[in-house]
């Protein structure tokens, strides 16, 4: 009550004192992982003010489109979902292609057929040319023959399997995957010939 004002502030700026925090002490451990250069340039980036003009704004959309269409590489080799194009995303289509995958289609080996044909039809023998063109009526048969077995199978089974889903375009999407060799498809075969399509 009678004490004098000068030691009551001195008592209160040694309690605010001691009820302050102190700063980490540097010996001490920060409590997390020191984050990879990778990661931590990547924040940076994440964080960086906007573009100033119209070149930088180029530039950056630049370097956007490139990591994107790497990252759709990358998926389109491992099949990663998360990154594959708009076309290839989603059950529906992941179904097609491991129904595909699944099979031997005529279809895939129709250039190398292709090109047999074209050696035998340029051979002066007469026989030869013949059997180039029975041999190419056989496979466009054969090619058609499956390509109308492999419609209406898998018709059959996506409407089982998803009632309800838009199944446009799904045929001509099987159809363009049966006419490539099945190391060059993209994205690549998740399972092997014989297997059951995955869920």
């Amino acid at each position: 009550m009678f004490r004098s004002r000068s030691k009551e502030d001195q008592a209160r700026s040694a309690e605010a004192e001691r009820e302050e925090p102190r700063g980490r002490d540097p010996q001490a451990p920060k409590g997390r992982p020191t984050p990879k250069r990778s990661e931590a340039e990547a924040l940076r980036r994440a964080v960086v003010k906007p573009p100033t003009n119209r070149k930088e704004a180029a530039r950056r959309a630049r370097e956007q489109r490139r990591t994107a269409m790497n990252k759709q590489r990358e998926a389109l080799l491992s099949g990663d979902e998360r990154h594959l194009p708009a076309r290839d995303r989603g059950p529906v289509r992941r179904f097609v292609r491991d129904f595909v995958d699944a099979k031997w289609h005529v279809a895939e080996y129709f250039l190398p057929i292709a090109v047999l044909i074209l050696v035998l039809s340029m051979l002066p023998s007469l026989a030869a040319r013949n059997i180039a063109l029975l041999l190419w009526l056989a496979v466009i048969v054969m090619i058609v023959f499956d390509s109308v077995l492999l419609s209406r199978r898998l018709k059959k089974q996506l409407r089982d399997r998803f009632p309800g889903e838009n199944l446009r375009g799904t045929t001509a999407y099987a159809l363009m995957r049966t006419m490539q060799m099945r190391r060059m498809r993209l994205p690549r075969p998740q399972i092997k010939r014989g297997e059951e399509p995955r869920r």
